[in-house]
């Protein structure tokens, strides 16, 4: 195993989307909406853990660069039966942030379960994917059907 050597390559804007979901019973995500989780604000929290994740992606994956992060936006919402979770990350670096926007996604997604496992433990995290990315070497990518 190696880290890639990024040192020749050139800084460049880079733009990476990932989404997630977290499938509730429809009380679970009655009492998310109305803020009613003992622990707090799930969204709120999740939001949190979002942007943290993304800033601490080469602690947790073992040959990820550590890079500057110029941006992470973070979008939350309840939907008839899940939580949608969208994270868009930016640097301008060598290197790519995929890792991170799909970290940030995870970490939301865990602190969603976390927040709400004692009312609701058949909670289910799933569709955790790369939406789109843009910059760098290799060029722009989008899922095919996804939202800017």
């Amino acid at each position: 195993m190696q880290m890639i050597d990024v040192g020749d390559k050139a800084r460049t804007d880079r733009l990476a989307v990932a989404t997630g979901r977290v499938t509730a019973a429809p009380a679970t995500l009655r009492a998310i909406s109305r803020r009613q989780i003992v622990k707090g604000d799930v969204l709120e929290a999740a939001r949190l853990a979002a942007i943290m994740g993304a800033k601490r992606t080469p602690d947790l994956v073992p040959l990820c660069h550590p890079i500057a992060l110029t941006g992470v936006a973070v979008e939350l919402r309840v939907r008839r039966d899940h939580v949608a979770i969208r994270v868009q990350v930016k640097t301008t670096d060598r290197t790519g942030v995929e890792m991170e926007a799909l970290t940030a996604v995870s970490a939301a997604a865990l602190t969603v379960y976390d927040m709400c496992k004692s009312r609701d433990p058949g909670m289910v995290i799933d569709s955790i994917q790369l939406e789109a990315k843009s910059g760098g070497k290799s060029g722009d990518w989008r899922r095919p059907g996804a939202r800017s």
